[in-house]
């Protein structure tokens, strides 16, 4: 898969300051980074197998459509609006009991 991203001059300035290529440093990042989240989903994915009697699927990207598929491992998207909406919804219930408790102070009065 492909991924573009567009950096101002002044930020190419910069990377050229730290790498010889600013694209393979930026490669490089995205795949050891890759690798890393890789590392963790099949160490995830064969504890919750081993410990539910599952077969684990064969080569990395199985195991990881499997981590997926068995609910081990979501998206970093979805977690985040998983956050984000427990959040609000807390945020709503202190508004509502902020709400009901300034109209049962009013009403006392």
């Amino acid at each position: 898969m492909d991924y573009t991203i567009t950096l101002s001059d002044a930020q190419v300035k910069a990377m050229e300051y730290i790498a010889r290529e600013p694209i393979d440093w930026i490669e490089n990042a995205a795949v050891a980074r890759a690798y890393v989240a890789t590392r963790e989903i099949v160490q995830k994915n064969a504890e919750h197998c081993n410990a539910n009697g599952i077969a684990i699927a064969v080569g990395e990207a199985g195991q990881i459509d499997q981590a997926y598929e068995l609910g081990v491992i979501r998206t970093a998207r979805i977690v985040a609006e998983e956050q984000e909406a427990a959040i609000a919804a807390s945020q709503a219930a202190a508004e509502a009991e902020a709400a009901a408790a300034a109209a049962a102070a009013s009403a006392s009065e």
